[in-house]
């Protein structure tokens, strides 16, 4: 609900739904100021002053599910106007309920239905709508160019070039298809979206035998910027909407092209990672120490520049466990060094769900230059006070950790249905994708105020570089400092090394029946593995050897490095359900310490994705209810659930001064599980039913018909 700054007086009102054949639209009341008019010169004369109104309510509509024929209707209003919020959102996220052939076919159909007047409407608004449809057209073809190139023949821009020399010729419309399809059949592209993905874009192509650089010694500002040069390259060739949920999720499936710009930056970042690792591991002309401490410095003038990205690679490859386990080389490190460290470290902590990293984004992301640092961050302060010192001459970009983006645009799929009971299409889940997608299409913006001139010196020692795949990383760890004697070594490394560095495109599993849990705790006397009843890829070559270049590194599916839990469920359903397995070409698990092929089980999540609604007079009409989906973790007591559930439904206030409860049917009955101030909530819910939480000031009783249920001991 949006309010009035100024009086605090809500200026959207839900008021109802509102059905016709094939669409349900939410149907809001919107306060709306008026102009306040100009008196005329008389009227001042005179001393006569204009009454008028300030404020007046109009009905708002929006459309939160229908067939696809009616969501291609809804690209105008009633009038024939163009909805332009509605054809963005559409646009970008209509790949995931239908292809780009279906859509062009309706909206060319609907075009002839208009013209034929077949549509029983008048004939300005008929007129009105047609204009609207080419709009929404020049639009697409301007917005989203990869739709269109299908080579060789190209049938969607036949298509419409056919229809625009019937119905539009001579037009704009007609001129501008012609010289897109003319272009796309003359000139070859030397690097489409696709070839993203087989690494031509990052250009690291070897020429030479001996590096130009030695590392450490290359100057860390130059490091970082010409990282933060490939980033952003990479970045701002990302298709937003290949980031979705749905399309993410399909990219094993001999589908890859559909993420190619995605899976381009998950490669480069993997591709920082592992260089840290193997310069820590592999050096011996400087002390290790020195090389972990100029990746610290490296990370540092990253946090200046912005790019998260490679920070957080950085970041990562310092914390995977063949290097953090190395004790006497970090205790070799300075004090101050170790601090920073920390400091950077804690950018990505996974608190509050990831509350650190989105406020910097909220903050730093369309800003010249970075501003923000924790309260506790006293080498960050400096630093950072350092550059704004000398910010007359500094304009940076954002290039975000994009993992972060990706977990939301998962969350949102995992949550919430594509489709409502009667079969329509969920648009209201479009809407909240569409929020994230137009987050990252802004810092894409953003990202145009880098200027860094590109070294091909840098980018063939950065092609050079040996990398080691995990077992050999691990193996060569424990040389350089053994473990001890009584230490088991099969697989205590798996977990953290997954969850630091392959925690960027790991999908949400779907949640655990913790009675089961239980069950296997009382029975083995110890709980199950961490990640069970799925299976994990884990392939070998993700890393490219001496020789080999990062473009050979993902040239094809087998040489990714990447795991993937199995598809997580789409309902947010707790029940337990038989998991679809997948497994790899490898077999079982291997007993080595992380063995570049394994299947490991998928289990217990370390949170639910629960649904909260508000209870208040304004919100609840006629049976309709908005709720809101949030992240709850296995570490969050009852007044972080609230605050965090306070901030989602845009409520202020002290947190103490709400409650919180599980909705449970119970015989035909409604009952409420009121869960205690102190409770863990994660384990005080009932996973039996779905996870349906209601939000209210203490004050205000549960409504008529709801029964409150004793709250469990925690």
């Amino acid at each position: 609900m949006n309010l009035d700054v100024d009086n605090l007086q809500p200026i959207w009102k839900l008021w109802g739904e509102e059905r016709i054949d094939g669409a349900i639209y939410t149907v809001y009341l919107k306060k709306v100021r008026y102009h306040r008019p100009t008196q005329s010169v008389q009227s001042e004369d005179n001393g006569e002053r204009i009454s008028h109104l300030e404020w007046e309510t109009v009905r708002v509509r929006l459309l939160k599910a229908g067939t696809l024929e009616r969501l291609v209707e809804a690209l105008a209003t009633d009038e024939g106007e163009l909805e332009s919020t509605y054809v963005n959102i559409f646009l970008a996220t209509y790949r995931t309920f239908a292809s780009p052939h279906e859509v062009l076919t309706l909206l060319l159909d609907r075009y002839d239905q208009l013209a034929n007047n077949e549509l029983d409407l008048p004939p300005q608004v008929a007129e009105q709508h047609r204009k609207t449809l080419c709009g929404a057209l020049h639009v697409w073809l301007e917005s989203y160019p990869e739709d269109w190139s299908q080579p060789p023949l190209h049938p969607m821009l036949r298509q419409l070039l056919l229809f625009t020399q019937q119905h539009l010729p001579n037009s704009e419309l007609h001129i501008k298809v012609q010289h897109r399809l003319q272009s796309l059949q003359s000139h070859s592209k030397s690097c489409d979206v696709y070839s993203l993905y087989n690494g031509s874009s990052l250009c690291l192509h070897t020429t030479s035998t001996q590096p130009p650089y030695m590392f450490p010694d290359i100057p860390h500002l130059h490091f970082a910027e010409q990282l933060t040069k490939i980033d952003m390259e990479l970045f701002k060739k990302v298709v937003v909407h290949q980031c979705l949920g749905g399309v993410w999720s399909r990219r094993e499936k001999k589908r890859a092209e559909e993420a190619a710009t995605v899976l381009a930056t998950v490669t480069q970042f993997n591709a920082v990672s592992l260089r840290v690792i193997s310069t820590v591991l592999l050096h011996t002309s400087s002390p290790r120490s020195a090389i972990i401490a100029a990746w610290i410095d490296i990370a540092q003038e990253l946090r200046v520049l912005k790019n998260f990205s490679s920070l957080k690679a950085i970041i990562s490859g310092l914390q995977s466990n063949p290097v953090y386990r190395l004790h006497k080389t970090w205790s070799l490190l300075p004090k101050d060094k170790v601090e920073l460290f920390e400091e950077l470290a804690r950018i990505f902590s996974e608190e509050n769900n990831q509350w650190a990293q989105r406020e910097l984004l909220m903050r730093e992301g369309t800003a010249r230059f970075a501003v923000t640092v924790g309260q506790n961050d006293k080498h960050l302060q400096k630093i950072i006070q350092r550059q704004l010192n000398n910010s007359g001459t500094i304009s940076y970009g954002t290039i975000p950790y994009l993992g972060t983006f990706l977990t939301d645009l998962t969350m949102i799929d995992a949550a919430i249905p594509d489709n409502l009971p009667n079969g329509y299409i969920n648009f209201d889940k479009r809407r909240k994708e569409f929020e994230v997608l137009a987050q990252i299409k802004l810092l894409q913006g953003a990202a145009n105020a880098y200027t860094i001139i590109e070294d091909p010196s840098f980018e063939r020692w950065f092609d050079s570089v040996l990398t080691l795949d995990d077992k050999e990383a691990y193996q060569l760890s424990c040389q350089i400092e053994p473990p001890p004697a009584n230490t088991p070594v099969n697989l205590k490394i798996r977990y953290n090394h997954l969850e630091r560095v392959f925690n960027y495109i790991i999908r949400i599993p779907r949640v655990f029946n913790k009675l089961q849990w239980l069950k296997q705790v009382i029975l083995t006397n110890r709980p199950p593995p961490l990640i069970q009843e799925g299976s994990i890829k884990w392939n070998h070559h993700y890393g490219h050897r001496k020789n080999d270049s990062v473009a050979s590194t993902s040239s094809s599916s087998s040489s990714q490095f990447y795991c993937d839990i199995d598809h997580a469920s789409t309902s947010i359903d707790t029940k337990d359900s038989v998991s679809q397995t997948s497994s790899s070409s490898n077999g079982s698990i291997d007993t080595t310490p992380m063995s570049p092929s394994l299947n490991v089980s998928q289990g217990p999540t370390d949170f639910y994705i629960i649904k909260v609604t508000y209870q208040t007079d304004n919100v609840e009409t006629d049976g309709i209810v908005l709720y809101k989906s949030i992240m709850l973790s296995n570490n969050e007591r009852t007044p972080q659930v609230i605050r965090n559930a306070m901030m989602k439904l845009g409520l202020e206030g002290n947190p103490e001064a709400y409650t919180i409860a599980q909705i449970l049917p119970n015989k035909g009955k409604v009952t409420e599980m009121v869960l205690p101030p102190t409770a863990n909530v994660y384990y005080a819910v009932n996973t039996d039913f779905n996870l349906n939480f209601i939000l209210r000031p203490k004050d205000q009783p549960s409504p008529s018909g709801h029964k409150k249920s004793k709250p469990l001991c925690t």
